[in-house]
């Protein structure tokens, strides 16, 4: 077994590697002033099973052939079965026509990663079930939430003073699961509009009665101005305190210091897709998937 690391996330490919005592090496990666790229394995792979990690963060499209082409280069080099291991795949929230005249985004970058050649893929947390179910490879979707469960038990070992909160009307499946995990707490669902055209998203009201320690839960953070307005709305409903669980911290524009200036106590991530030292805060947590990844691989390879 050789584990193909991501440049970009050598932290989470390391652990998984060590976790799985296998041998790990990098991509010769180069960038050519066209911002042309070539992609180029170290080794010899003939007859190998390999598991490529990378992570999809922006720059997205540089990221999405940099996968393509290390893929390309491990089968047309011998290896026997590659398998991505891909934590954050993008344009998950385009993954139908909002418009009268736009493409579907999430079908076109599905059918690049896997009309590569790989063999199946490992996600963490698709932004609907709808995704795995996208591809015409074999899928092995995980989940955070269990993490997620353990780390609000610590916080709050009193069932009854957690109130678990799904940002969206999309999130209540994510929910129910948690609370299951939970052994059943308060649920509040927020309501939010967006403005197809802008992107632009407010949030309108709420279901449910807030109470105790809130967790709001959800799968991506972007811009972090949906979540900030979740976190007033139950500040301003009476909530204790309140905490944020998300498992991929995209983090665009000014995302850090919105959150970093929010009334949320803390904002715990993954190391889905890696958080550059000038995103940190002192809010934010990060916690790694590298033992959900690597006992998955363990699964795949039995």
């Amino acid at each position: 077994m050789i584990v193909v690391g991501d440049p970009q996330n050598k932290s989470l490919s390391e652990s998984i590697a060590d976790k799985l005592r296998a041998k790990i090496i990098y991509p010769e990666i180069t960038v050519f002033p066209d911002t042309e790229q070539r992609v180029r394995i170290p080794i010899e792979v003939v007859g190998d099973r390999v598991y490529v990690l990378k992570s999809i963060n922006a720059p997205v499209d540089s990221a999405v052939l940099q996968l393509s082409f290390t893929v390309d280069a491990l089968i047309k080099n011998g290896a026997d079965k590659v398998i991505g291991v891909i934590p954050y795949i993008p344009y998950m929230r385009a993954d139908h026509m909002f418009r009268t005249g736009e493409a579907v985004p999430l079908e076109v970058i599905i059918n690049m990663i896997q009309g590569s050649g790989l063999s199946a893929i490992i996600m963490i947390d698709p932004h609907s079930i709808k995704i795995p179910e996208m591809f015409k490879i074999p899928v092995h979707d995980l989940s955070a939430l269990p993490m997620f469960a353990k780390k609000i038990k610590e916080i709050e070992p009193n069932s009854n003073n957690i109130t678990i909160v799904s940002p969206d009307m999309g999130g209540i499946r994510r929910l129910k699961l948690l609370d299951q995990l939970l052994g059943g707490v308060n649920q509040v669902v927020i309501n939010k509009d967006r403005n197809y055209e802008s992107g632009e998203v407010r949030v309108a009201e709420y279901e449910g009665e807030i109470r105790g320690k809130c967790f709001i839960i959800d799968d991506i953070i972007s811009t972090g101005k949906t979540v900030v307005q979740a976190i007033d709305t139950l500040v301003q409903g009476g909530a204790l305190k309140v905490y944020v669980f998300a498992t991929h911290p995209v983090f665009s524009e000014n995302a850090s210091e919105i959150l970093s200036g929010s009334n949320a106590e803390k904002i715990f991530v993954t190391d889905s897709i890696p958080v550059p030292e000038d995103k940190k805060f002192a809010k934010l947590e990060v916690l790694s998937i590298s033992d959900l990844i690597a006992e998955a691989i363990k699964k795949v390879s039995s």
